[in-house]
C-alpha cells in the first residue's frame, strides 16, 4: 500500500489542485526520504520551476517539471499527501518530510509516518532509463490477454507473485493481485506457465475491472491511507478476499484461507472455487 488505484488518486487529485503552480521554495525535514539528490540539490533545481503534470507510473506518483526534470514519489506503505492553504492543523504537519512551497502561498506537503516511501529527482534521461524497467500499464490498451500470457508464459513462479513483478505489471499490489485471483476463480499459488487461455483471459478481465472500480471508489482503506483530502478510500467495502481470511467465501461460502506461503505476504484465497 498504496498500489495502483490508491497512487492514481493521489496523482488525479495532486493534477487538480496543482498544475500550473510555482515553486518558490522547498523545506526537507526528513532528508532520508530523497533519493538520486539531496535537501540542497533539490532546492536548488525545483525552486522557480512550474508543475506542468501529476500523473501515475506504477506506484510512482510523477511530477513534471517546466525545467523536464520529474518528481517521482513512491508512498510504499503509509506515504501521502496534504495540501495546506493555511489552514492545515498542526498535528497533520508532524510527519511531513518535506513540503513545497508555492506562489500562491500554498504548501504541498509529503507525509510518510514510518518514511519508507521515496521521493527520487530525475532528469529526463535518468526518467526514461527508469521508467523503461517497468513492466506493461494494465490499463493501457497493451495491456491485453495475449501480453498477460507473454508476462507469465513459462515461468514455475506462482501466478500471484508474478501479477506484483513489477518488470512485468505495473502498479498491482498484493491487495488487488488477491482481489483479482479471486475474480478469475484462480489459485495464485498456481505456476504461471499453467494457466490455460481461458483462465489468462478471465484474469485479464478481473485485473482491469477491479482495478478500474477501485479507483472509482478512490482505493481501499484497509490501515493508512487516506486520499489528498484525509478521506479514506471505499473499496474496503468490497472486498471478496483480502483481509478477510476465514470468513466465508462471498461466491461459494467455503471458508477463506489465508497464508504467507505462496510469497511472504498475506494471501487469502478460496480453495473450494479458486482452482
Amino acid at each position: 500500500m498504496p498500489e495502483l488505484p490508491e497512487v492514481e488518486t493521489f496523482a488525479r487529485d495532486l493534477d487538480a489542485a496543482v498544475a500550473g503552480s510555482r515553486i518558490v521554495g522547498v523545506a526537507v525535514t526528513r532528508a532520508d526520504v530523497l533519493r538520486e539528490t539531496d535537501a540542497r540539490g533539490l532546492t536548488r533545481r525545483v525552486t522557480g520551476a512550474t508543475i506542468e503534470h501529476c500523473w501515475r507510473r506504477a506506484k510512482l506518483v510523477v511530477i513534471d517539471l517546466s525545467t523536464g526534470d520529474r518528481i517521482a514519489i513512491q508512498p510504499r506503505f503509509t506515504g501521502g499527501f496534504l495540501i495546506d492553504d493555511g489552514g492545515l492543523p498542526d498535528h497533520e504537519r508532524i510527519y511531513s518530510t518535506l513540503a513545497f512551497q508555492l506562489a500562491d502561498g500554498r504548501a504541498l506537503h509529503y507525509r510518510d509516518v514510518r518514511r519508507l516511501g521515496t521521493v527520487s529527482l530525475m532528469s529526463p534521461t535518468r526518467w526514461d532509463e527508469y521508467a523503461s524497467a517497468l513492466g506493461v500499464e494494465p490499463l493501457t490498451p497493451e495491456f491485453t490477454p495475449e501480453r498477460l500470457a507473454e508476462a507469465v508464459r513459462g515461468s514455475t513462479q506462482a501466478i500471484k507473485k508474478l501479477l506484483m513483478d513489477q518488470r512485468r505489471i505495473a502498479g498491482v499490489g498484493n491487495i488487488y493481485a488477491n482481489e483479482a485471483l479471486w475474480r478469475a476463480g484462480v489459485d495464485p499459488s498456481r505456476q504461471g506457465r499453467s494457466l490455460r487461455a481461458p483462465e489468462i483471459a478471465a484474469l485479464h478481465d478481473a485485473v482491469v475491472s477491479v482495478l478500474r472500480e477501485a479507483i472509482a471508489a478512490r482505493g481501499t482503506s484497509f490501515r493508512d491511507y487516506r486520499d489528498t483530502s484525509g478521506e479514506r478510500g471505499e473499496f474496503v467495502q468490497r472486498l471478496a478476499a483480502y483481509g478477510r481470511g476465514g470468513l466465508p467465501c462471498p461466491r461459494c461460502g467455503a471458508r477463506l484461507i489465508s497464508t504467507h506461503e505462496i510469497d511472504g505476504r498475506a494471501t487469502v484465497f478460496c480453495a473450494h472455487c479458486q482452482r
